[in-house]
């Protein structure tokens, strides 16, 4: 059975000396400068420092926080094997270490549980159900590569700088641990992009995700394409999620677009900010969703990063 490792790195493992990441100004790209991991297995020598360039895995934000992987991830970004390999996260689960962004945020290292682990429609107790091509022939979306096992005490966890893993888990199964998430990289950036670009334009920045990753099980049940819940939605695969802004704590969207009130007309002013985001970085476009308020939430916009534009 697989389980989350939790290892703090020192002593006799490895000492890391210094990690620093260059970033440019806010929304812009990550450069590509050299991050400075000082590594040893000798406690008592820190070694010359070892080169790694990790810049390509905060985003273009610079935001990110949890540096997911799979061993054929590994295979092909040998500087990240190298760098997996000095800190012992070889093994499936979540690392800590004490590698550091250039703002002093802790890293995390996480060693994605393989889609393989899960079996029939569940994974360690844990109810995930069937994605369409696992069942149906002649579709084609492929299957998730893996999954981020969430224990209670793991929720807190950040995955970027403003997201936690509470912010995206499934909304079911509450006394059932652990639960298995989903999160793409890629929407995390997109989301930190779209917080930076609601700060230049000097409106409320708070970005609250009223649903992140849903399993395929909990999905079908009571799909609804006008009340955003598709049968063959996106956040199956971990890259889409549903926003709005509450700067003042009231659970509901805030007014963005000045006039007074709460409608869909603040969802459209964050969707046109969404938008500025892909124009800016194309390699993140996706679906732009709007939806009115219904009862238990008030409008709401749907965001992920499919690969193609679509817009409703």
């Amino acid at each position: 059975m697989l389980h989350s490792t939790w290892r703090r790195i020192r002593g006799a493992t490895c000492t890391i000396a210094a990690l620093v990441v260059g970033l440019t100004g806010v929304g812009s790209p990550a450069a590509a400068q050299e991050v400075l991991a000082a590594l040893t297995n000798d406690s008592s020598t820190i070694s010359e420092p070892v080169s790694f360039d990790l810049s390509h895995l905060l985003g273009a934000s610079g935001k990110l926080r949890a540096v997911q992987f799979t061993q054929e991830q590994l295979e092909a970004d040998s500087s990240l094997g190298s760098l997996v390999t000095r800190i012992n996260a070889g093994t499936p689960g979540i690392h800590r270490t004490e590698l550091r962004s250039v703002d002093g945020s802790p890293l995390v290292f996480v060693n994605l549980i393989p889609f393989e682990a899960k079996t029939g429609g569940t994974l360690q107790g844990y109810k995930v159900g069937y994605w369409p091509s696992e069942r149906k022939k002649g579709i084609t979306t492929a299957l998730p590569v893996g999954f981020i096992e969430v224990t209670e005490d793991l929720q807190d966890l950040q995955l970027s700088e403003h997201f936690r893993v509470r912010d995206f888990v499934t909304k079911d199964q509450y006394n059932v641990w652990p639960k298995f998430l989903l999160v793409q990289p890629a929407l995390l950036d997109k989301l930190e992009l779209v917080i930076a670009e609601l700060e230049e334009l000097g409106a409320p920045s708070t970005l609250r995700v009223l649903s992140g990753f849903r399993t395929p099980q909990y999905n079908q049940r009571g799909v609804c394409r006008r009340c955003g819940r598709a049968k063959d939605s996106r956040h199956m695969y971990g890259d889409a999620a549903d926003l709005f802004v509450d700067a003042d704590g009231n659970g509901v969207m805030d007014d963005l677009n000045g006039d007074g009130k709460v409608t869909t007309a603040d969802a459209q002013f964050l969707a046109r900010v969404v938008e500025r985001v892909e124009a800016a970085h194309p390699e993140l476009v996706g679906g732009i969703g709007i939806y009115r308020a219904r009862r238990g939430h008030g409008p709401f916009l749907h965001v992920d990063t499919r690969g193609f534009t679509a817009r409703w």
